[in-house]
């Protein structure tokens, strides 16, 4: 069986500027400047721009590439598919040193390639979850150091560290949050923002989520006291989602900033919700990856 790098899109820039027309423009050109329809045409001649367009409503020439992740981008095509593609199957990440000598692109490069990708993986969803009953497990977690704490002598517990909050929809989708204080204020909130009414909650015995119980019907599993589970109440979900994202922070990415957690978050949550149980594997993740790239332009800035 030959290997999916060897597909034609990964090599050939004409091919990659199709693959990637056909998910972007599903319908056609669509002119980033103007969004017209009608009367683009694609240009010609020797020294035009592979996949260059011209919108004659506007007049204005444009590619695939405007509106983009890739915009203003020098990187050839095909090495973004490649990246893409290798960042949507490695469970726990790929980092930028490993993108950097895989690609042949500078480590700089990589590193906004890879920051580019995960903005295109984030999903933006605002549907609740755990509709129609379904269970969804919270949790939080620490991670890193804190920006404000790298000057100071760690002390015990997370006061030191970065906290993130996830909800996990046992029926598939993963939401994480990077939030500055594991207290009610702050997470309760958020969870009434993204639960649906009908949504079962199971949280462990933390005292953070106790008023939960006026709003939710809410199980929650005694850890302190040895307790893991009790048939479909436990918290096994959610401790194998952040089991693969320290596993990829810690063995892969090894250090992250405190500005770019929810970058990394993003990436772990469009992977963990993409995932193989639920019928998505490595090319078509890569494939929904791909369909996120527009809007969602980065400067170094």
């Amino acid at each position: 069986m030959p290997s999916i790098l060897n597909d034609k899109h990964f090599h050939d820039e004409n091919a990659a500027y199709a693959f990637v027309e056909a998910r972007v423009w599903p319908n056609g050109p669509v002119c980033p400047h103007c969004g017209g329809t009608e009367r683009i045409s694609k240009m010609g001649g020797t020294s035009t721009r592979i996949g260059a367009y011209k919108c004659y409503q506007c007049r204005k020439p444009f590619t695939v590439k405007v509106g983009t992740v890739f915009e203003a981008s020098h990187v050839p095509l095909h090495l973004w598919l490649q990246a893409i593609f290798l960042m949507s199957s490695s469970k726990k990440g790929i980092s930028s040193n490993q993108l950097h000598r895989t690609l042949g692109v500078t480590l700089k490069t990589a590193w906004f390639i890879s920051h580019r990708i995960r903005e295109a993986m984030r999903s933006g969803d605002l549907a609740p979850i755990g509709g129609q009953g379904g269970i969804v497990e919270i949790d939080e977690t620490y991670t890193g150091v804190r920006e404000s704490a790298r000057n100071r002598k760690k002390r015990a517990g997370g006061s030191h560290k970065n906290v993130v909050l996830t909800l996990v929809d046992r029926k598939g989708s993963a939401r994480s949050f990077h939030i500055g204080w594991a207290d009610k204020r702050t997470i309760l909130p958020i969870v009434r923002a993204n639960l649906d009414n009908e949504a079962r909650v199971v949280t462990d015995d933390s005292p953070i989520y106790h008023n939960l119980d006026r709003e939710y019907e809410h199980a929650f599993v005694v850890h302190s006291k040895n307790q893991w589970g009790r048939g479909e109440i436990h918290t096994n979900t959610i401790e194998g989602y952040y089991s693969i994202f320290k596993r990829g922070m810690k063995g892969i990415y090894q250090h992250c900033s405190e500005k770019h957690l929810h970058r990394y978050l993003s990436e772990f949550d469009f992977r963990y919700s993409n995932r193989v149980a639920l019928g998505v594997n490595d090319l078509a993740r890569a494939d929904r990856a791909l369909k996120g790239i527009s809007g969602k332009r980065l400067t170094y800035r």
